[in-house]
């Protein structure tokens, strides 16, 4: 039984794509329609969500944004302006 839960484990761990929420604030200092990205005065690049409406944002913007990460990949999942 040991044996079976251990190999589960394993398969769980091997096919999972672990995916960590986290926060950033900034100012976007660039933004790349083409590639649905942006990035942010912290030297990071974003994606943002799929037919997301690039005349709701504007290069110098300061911007609040959650975000997932998967495979070092930032995929935006809220982004509001800033104060």
């Amino acid at each position: 039984m040991r044996i079976l839960i251990t190999v589960l484990f394993v398969l769980a761990s091997l096919f999972s794509s672990v995916a960590m929420a986290d926060d950033a604030e900034g100012e976007i200092t660039s933004i790349d329609e083409d590639n649905n990205t942006i990035s942010l005065d912290d030297g990071k690049v974003y994606k943002l969500p799929g037919e997301f409406d690039h005349s709701a944002i504007n290069e110098g913007m300061k911007v609040s944004i959650s975000f997932d990460v998967v495979d070092q990949d930032r995929f935006i999942t809220d982004i509001e302006e800033a104060e």
